[in-house]
């Protein structure tokens, strides 16, 4: 058809007016063709663990067909195993407290947190059968114990719900066509999709699928990737002292890093001397921060307090008292008062005294450094014990390129993101699993609206009661 001009005067005449008029009218309804037929098509979920279970779940309650693709024979290797098998599945805080304590902003992480919150997950198991209890009034495990209930939970649901699992399937790509994705390719070929979420986990435990495929996935869509290092990891000392009391645990310390910006952010709680170094829930808490420093640098310098509860002072007069009241008891029987026997005799070589030396030969000097040691014993690391004994990974998916309302990428449209792929961790006491559920129930569920107007995002079963909302920007 040949192209009309316009009159002068730049008016278009009615007939232009009239075909430009068929022309869009046609372009809307291909367009409305297009979503209509997409929409038809599954949310493929990439990853079968506890974030891209409960994505899976989201999108189909949400009222999408769901496909979820996984590596490994049996999906849910690493929930099998948490909190060593006992499933610490979330703590007791609420949103805001909880995203506090994740490292990574809060304002990213508090809306699939309000999505979600602790008190919720605790409500979506128990509708799933697993009910769960707080001994500690802190850390939140099922009744079992037995994190294998919370997984046998997920997979009944996902059945129930008609959601297919493929599996193994190991996915190598998303194309992606009109700035969408179309669809997820793996061994057996190509899946055409509506959408895609990526939760395939960090690094840690690869034996267990921590193969690091999603962040080459990310990397393809064009995200950056804040370097991975374990979390939740032992640490390798330089020096060989903790193995002579390898095993002996410390219920209560204080542990930090010794430099300059760091000494502020130590961690409290229990430590345990290893083989290779130290290991204990303080020392897993601050293990992330040690391996980014690592690096950079060859070598972490720690202390850790073996009394976080008494004060140097305490400690002087406590000597001094020893000194001159005690002065015929050695150090060692002295210290086994308040540290294990065992782990005097290291306390009492690092302070350069002969354990055996009675408490009334201490010299000023000699008192201060015993001081001194007990209050901030220095540990250099040098290594972390790797992915292969990690329980989590610190770094992944940059949080500044994912809409935090939806998990969704800013790159590419209709692609999502929950889970330890994204760059988000958090200490011991179930902050890293519960990141993943809520994650992936914002994620899930987004995903299943993002071809039509968004429901609200609610929580499971309460929701039917009372909505809760995303927070706006």
């Amino acid at each position: 058809m040949a192209e009309e001009t316009p009159p002068a005067g730049g008016e278009a005449s009615s007939g232009a007016k009239g075909s430009e008029e068929r022309v869009m009218a046609a372009e809307t309804t291909r367009s409305r063709r297009r979503g209509s037929a997409s929409s038809g098509l599954p949310v493929a979920v990439v990853g079968g663990g506890p974030a891209g279970l409960t994505a899976a779940i989201a999108a189909a309650r949400a009222g999408a067909s769901v496909e979820v693709f996984d590596q490994l024979v049996r999906p849910g290797a690493k929930l099998r195993v948490s909190g060593n098998g006992l499933g610490n599945l979330t703590n007791t805080l609420p949103p805001d407290e909880f995203a506090r304590r994740l490292h990574s902003p809060a304002t990213f992480t508090l809306p699939a947190l309000y999505a979600l919150p602790p008190d919720g997950l605790r409500r979506f198991f128990e509708e799933l059968g697993v009910p769960t209890q707080s001994l500690d009034d802190f850390r939140v495990y099922p009744v079992s114990h037995r994190a294998e209930d919370l997984l046998h939970a997920l997979l009944a649901e996902c059945a129930r719900l008609g959601v297919t699992i493929r599996a193994p399937a190991r996915v190598t790509g998303v194309t992606v066509e009109g700035g969408r994705p179309a669809a997820v390719v793996d061994a057996s070929g190509s899946h055409p999709i509506r959408a895609v979420v990526i939760a395939t986990g960090g690094l840690g435990y690869p034996r267990l699928g921590g193969t690091g495929d999603g962040y080459r996935l990310a990397r393809q869509l064009g995200h950056s990737i804040v370097t991975p290092v374990p979390a939740l990891v032992a640490l390798v000392s330089v020096e060989e002292w903790p193995r002579t009391c390898a095993g002996v645990t410390l219920r209560d310390a204080h542990v930090w890093i010794d430099l300059p910006k760091w000494r502020r952010q130590g961690t409290r709680g229990g430590i345990v001397f290893t083989h290779d170094g130290v290991s204990g829930p303080a020392v897993l808490d601050i293990s992330a921060r040690v391996a980014r420093l690592l690096l950079e640098r060859e070598v972490v310098p720690l202390r850790i307090n073996l009394t976080p509860g008494v004060s140097s002072s305490l400690w002087a007069d406590r000597i001094d008292g020893w000194c001159h009241r005690e002065g015929a008891k050695t150090i060692q029987a002295l210290l086994a008062r308040t540290v294990p026997r065992s782990f005097a005799a290291v306390v009492c070589g690092i302070a350069g005294i002969d354990h055996v030396s009675r408490a009334g030969n201490l010299d000023r000097a000699t008192r201060e450094r015993l001081v001194a040691i007990l209050t901030g014993v220095p540990l250099r690391i040098r290594d972390t014990e790797g992915f292969s004994k990690a329980m989590a990974t610190s770094g992944g998916v940059a949080t500044a390129e994912i809409n935090r309302k939806t998990m969704e990428s800013r790159i590419v449209r209709g692609v999502y993101f929950a889970g330890e792929v994204i760059d988000v961790d958090g200490p011991t006491g179930g902050f890293n699993l519960h990141w993943a559920f809520a994650s992936g129930w914002l994620a899930g569920h987004s995903a299943a609206s993002s071809h039509g107007k968004r429901a609200p995002i609610t929580a499971p079963v309460a929701s039917r009661r009372t909505p809760r909302v995303a927070p706006s920007a």
